[in-house]
Order: C-alpha cells, then sequence, then structure tokens
C-alpha cells in the first residue's frame, strides 16, 4: 500500500483529521447557564460597548482561518474548494500541534480575487489572522494586496512566504556547507507562479543578485511576450544577462536549482549542467522534480524535497505555526520582508552544524516554533 493509498484509509477512518474542543464546563444546568442563555449577554454586551473586549471574552483573536478556493491545491491543480478541504484540514492540525493555535478550514466556492477578499473581509471578526491557501496565480497575488490594505490583522499567502521562509532557511545552510556565498551563486528558480516568484524577491531581498526565474515556456527574460506582470516586475531585478531559452539553458553553469514546478522534470544529465557542488531543491509535491538519487547521479551534493520521506525536507510547514503564533501573540497586523528573513534566519540556526543531509531542523523540533516566534516579535 503506497502513501496516497494509506492517507486514503487514514482519512476514511476518522472522517477527517479535526474536531472541535469545548473550553468550559457543559455538565449542568448552571454550566449551561453561564456558557450560553441567559449569561452569555453578559460578554456580547461588554464586547458591544468595547470591541477590544473580545480580545479576552472570546477565543476569534486566537483563531487562524485558513481558506482556500481549491484553485491551486498542491501538485494537483484546480481541483475545487471540497477537494481543498483534506489539506486545508491537515493545516489546522499542524497550527494545533506545533503552535497550539485554534484554526479552521474554510473551502470558497468563488474564484475571482474580488469575490475570494470580499468573502474573507466578511468573516474577519471570527479570527485573529488569516492564512490564505491553495490559490492560483496571478489572482493570490492581488487577493493578498487587497487584504492587506483593508483589514487590520495579519494576513499571508502562505504557498508564496512559508515557502520562501523555508527556502531561504535551507539555503542559508546549504551554502555554508559548500563553501558559496549568496553574493556570487547563480540561482535558478523553476516555476514562476506563487510560490516561485515570492521566493525570488525574498532571495533578492536578502542579497542574492543573479537570479533567473524560468515557467513552463522557459526562461524569463525582456525578449518574452507572454508574460504577467508580476514575471514583468521581478525582470526589474533578475536575469540582468536576459539569458533567453529554456530550462537546460538556465542550468549552465548554475550553482542553486529551485524547483517549485512539476515532478519528474529533470535528469541527472541536465544537472551535470551545474557548477560543481551544486545545491538542488527539488520541492513539487507529491513528486519532486529529480529524485535525490537522480540528482546525486549528475553531480548535485545537497539535495531537498518538500517530503517527510527524504533528507533535508523544505517545507512550509516548518514556518507557518511559528509566524502566524508571532503575529498573534506579537498583536502584529502585517508581516513584513524584515520578519521574513528574520524567520528564515531564525530556522536556519536551529541546525547548528549543517551537514549534506542536514541542513533544515526535524518538523518535530521542539525549538523550530518559539525560535521563529520570537524573530517575528523582535522584528515587528
Amino acid at each position: 500500500m503506497n502513501y496516497q493509498e494509506k492517507s486514503l484509509a487514514l482519512h476514511e477512518k476518522y472522517r477527517g483529521k479535526i474536531g472541535t474542543e469545548v473550553k468550559v464546563p457543559l455538565q449542568t444546568r448552571g454550566d449551561l447557564s453561564l456558557a450560553y442563555t441567559p449569561g452569555v449577554a453578559g460578554p456580547s454586551e461588554a464586547i458591544a460597548k468595547d470591541i477590544s473586549r473580545a480580545e479576552t471574552l472570546t477565543s476569534a483573536k486566537r483563531t487562524v482561518a485558513v481558506i482556500s478556493d481549491g484553485s491551486s491545491v498542491l501538485g494537483l491543480g484546480n481541483v475545487g474548494p471540497d477537494a481543498s478541504l483534506p489539506v486545508l484540514e491537515g493545516k489546522v492540525a499542524i497550527f494545533k500541534t506545533f503552535a497550539n493555535l485554534d484554526a479552521f478550514p474554510i473551502a470558497l466556492s468563488v474564484h475571482t480575487p474580488e469575490k475570494i477578499a470580499e468573502a474573507v473581509i466578511a468573516i474577519a471578526p471570527s479570527f485573529g489572522a488569516i492564512n490564505l491557501e491553495d490559490i492560483k496565480a496571478p489572482g493570490c497575488f492581488e487577493v493578498e494586496k487587497i487584504l492587506r490594505e483593508k483589514l487590520f490583522l495579519p494576513v499571508m499567502h502562505d504557498d508564496q512566504h512559508g515557502t520562501a521562509i523555508a527556502v531561504l532557511a535551507g539555503l542559508i545552510n546549504a551554502l555554508k556547507v559548500v563553501g558559496k556565498n549568496k553574493g556570487e551563486v547563480r540561482v535558478i528558480i523553476n516555476g514562476a507562479g506563487a510560490a516561485g516568484i515570492a521566493t525570488a524577491k525574498l532571495l533578492h531581498f536578502v542579497g542574492f543578485s543573479n537570479i533567473i526565474l524560468a515557467d513552463s515556456k522557459g526562461i524569463i527574460s525582456h525578449s518574452r511576450t507572454d508574460l504577467t506582470e508580476e514575471k514583468k516586475e521581478a525582470l526589474v531585478w533578475s536575469n540582468q544577462e536576459n539569458i533567453s531559452g529554456d530550462l537546460k539553458e538556465a542550468l549552465k553553469k548554475a550553482d542553486v536549482f529551485i524547483g517549485l514546478s512539476k515532478g519528474n522534470l529533470l535528469r541527472a544529465e541536465d544537472v551535470s549542467l551545474m557548477n560543481e557542488n551544486a545545491i538542488v531543491f527539488a520541492m513539487a509535491n507529491p513528486t519532486p522534480e529529480i529524485t535525490p538519487e537522480e540528482a546525486r547521479k549528475g553531480g548535485a551534493r545537497i539535495v531537498a524535497t518538500g517530503r517527510s520521506d527524504f533528507p533535508n525536507q523544505i517545507n512550509n510547514a516548518l514556518v507557518f505555526p511559528g509566524v502566524f503564533l508571532g503575529l498573534i501573540d506579537g498583536k502584529i497586523s502585517k508581516i513584513t520582508d524584515q520578519m521574513k528573513m528574520a524567520s528564515a534566519e531564525a530556522l536556519a540556526s536551529i541546525v547548528e552544524n549543517p551537514t549534506e543531509e542536514n541542513i533544515i531542523p526535524d518538523i518535530f523540533n521542539p525549538n523550530i516554533v518559539p525560535t521563529i516566534s520570537e524573530a517575528v516579535r523582535k522584528n515587528s
């Protein structure tokens, strides 16, 4: 039985992964009179007079909404809101398990940026933070932009920023192992959607100066006439040599490959086009762009994937529990590039002596969430 079959059996057995818990006693009529009517009128009236009291009288301001329209789920694509629920429930379970934050999965049956933003704004009073998930590009950029402008609570599209933070953390330690520095390496990012654009932006922000983006049609260059606005904007600081061509052309003399695209894209001979001591992050899920074994055949020294059954799992699950805990505990309404950089550095620092097969901490390391949370608060 493979992982997908085992997972299907698990979900079927438990009918999903999450439930709810009641914090107060409900054993007697007296309990009910305090938790519900008539007693509940007291906290409702108090909040009506002073809205800030919702923070101490309800769970809302420590609760995260995990929201998707199902238009870009894992590597499966546009599978719809109902099919996004297993992923959303998984994130809710991770929030609770690792950060002790309550979260709720919300699948929306609207798909334009305006409609998605409108729906999120309508339910925002019930939550302390918004975690956008699996919304396809370029619409996801517009949704996040609208919500950051309209809402006075933290909003993060995790596919963008959680991924970018995890990649940067892994790259910080990988460069230590191979003895290269961020100002000199050539970085190829394949996949110019939500995760690819956000990762490229964060790497540029922290000082990586030679970044080339590629999508399914080849290298993002000034010679292309089919680019979205986000890809055009990225050309201001990426591909400064204006290289054109396919992915193989991009890989020539590259030091780092970051795959945020689709599975089984590369073979060993493609990796052999890269410089010595190459770093390959093949992060397509559930099937990476290249297997670690195949990448090493091509000469890669360090290989990471998004999977838990290979060494060096670079996954945004390492990031979002600590980031959101820091945002909520710090009462921070906006996440900044400085916070993202600090989160990545904090995550990388947990691995004191990185090696080829240990550039990123294991997700069960108890130091991850408090370390990232503190970094977010300190850099607010």
